[in-house]
C-alpha cells in the first residue's frame, strides 16, 4: 500500500488494490482487489469500492456509498466489466453506481465534478457527463446517457436507453421514458416539457442572442402545433443556426425513442 495512504485500522483493503497518493480510507470501508483509487480520494466509513472500479483524483465517497458493484441485470453472467469515474465527484450517503455489462459495452462511465446526493443510483452501462447534479434518490436505469450540466432533482427516474441532453433540468419526481432535449426544463410523470431552461442558461453565462435563438427554436418545436419533421424544417427556414441550436437539432434528429414534448 502507498505509504501516504491514511487507512483506518478497521478498513479492508484487499491485496492488489491500487491506492494513489494522499488517499484516506475510513472505518470499515472496503476496497476490492481489482479496484484503482486515484490520488487524494476520500473513502468514507462503510463505503465500498468494488471490483474493477477505477476512480480518478479527489473523489469523495460518503458513508455507505457503493461504487463498482455488479450490475442489476439478469443477463449479467459474471464477465469482467468496469466502472470508470473521473475527478472531483461527490457520492453522498448510500449512492450506488454499478459496473457495465457485455451487452452494453462493458463500461459505466461517470465524468468529473458531478454531485450525487444521498440514495442516487447509476445503473449499468450509463454514461454521465461533467458538472451534473443528481438530487436525493434520483435514479438512472441501464444504458442512460446524461449530458454535461444536467440537473435531475429529487426522485427523478429515467428509463433504460433514454438520453438526457446537456443543460436539461428535470423537476422532482419527474419520470422520463423518452429523450429530454438539451437546454430544456421538464416535469411530471410522464415527463412533459415546460420550456427552455432560461434561468439555468443565464446563470451559466449563455449570452442573450443564444438564449433568444433557443427560445425561438423551442417555440417552433413545442408550441407551433407542428410535427417534428415540420418543426425542424421551420427551424432551418427561420435561420436559427447558432451552435446551441444545431446541438438541439442534432439531438432531436438522433433520437431513437422520441423526445419528451
Amino acid at each position: 500500500m502507498n505509504a501516504t495512504v491514511d487507512c483506518h485500522p478497521t478498513a479492508v483493503v484487499e491485496p492488489g488494490a491500487e491506492l494513489g497518493t494522499g488517499v484516506k480510507v475510513g472505518p470499515y470501508a472496503v476496497i476490492k482487489s481489482t479496484a484503482r483509487v486515484g490520488d487524494e480520494c476520500e473513502i468514507g466509513a462503510f463505503a465500498v469500492v468494488d471490483e474493477y472500479a477505477v476512480l480518478g483524483t479527489a473523489n469523495r465517497l460518503f458513508p455507505h456509498a457503493c461504487v463498482g458493484s455488479e450490475p442489476q441485470d439478469l443477463k449479467f453472467e459474471g464477465e469482467v466489466s468496469y466502472l470508470e469515474v473521473g475527478d472531483r465527484n461527490v457520492f453522498r450517503e448510500f449512492v450506488t453506481a454499478n459496473r457495465g455489462t457485455a451487452g452494453g459495452g462493458g463500461v459505466t462511465r461517470i465524468g468529473s465534478e458531478n454531485l450525487f446526493m444521498a440514495y442516487c443510483h447509476v445503473a449499468h452501462d450509463c454514461v454521465v457527463g461533467d458538472h451534473t447534479i443528481f438530487g436525493n434518490a434520483a435514479a438512472l436505469a441501464g444504458h442512460v446517457e446524461v449530458g454535461d450540466w444536467a440537473i435531475l432533482n429529487a426522485y427523478a427516474a429515467v428509463q433504460q436507453f433514454v438520453r438526457i441532453g446537456a443543460h436539461a433540468y428535470l423537476a422532482g419526481m419527474c419520470g422520463s421514458t423518452r429523450d429530454v432535449v438539451p437546454f430544456s426544463k421538464v416535469h411530471g410523470n410522464p415527463a412533459q416539457i415546460i420550456g427552455l431552461n432560461a434561468i439555468g442558461l443565464q446563470r451559466r453565462g449563455f449570452d442573450s442572442d443564444t438564449r433568444s435563438q433557443l427560445k425561438h427554436a423551442f417555440k417552433l418545436l413545442f408550441r407551433a402545433k407542428l410535427n417534428t419533421t415540420q418543426a425542424l424544417d421551420a427551424v432551418a427556414e427561420a435561420g436559427l443556426d447558432g451552435a446551441e441550436v444545431r446541438q438541439l437539432v442534432d439531438f432531436v434528429t438522433g433520437s431513437q425513442l422520441g423526445i419528451v414534448k
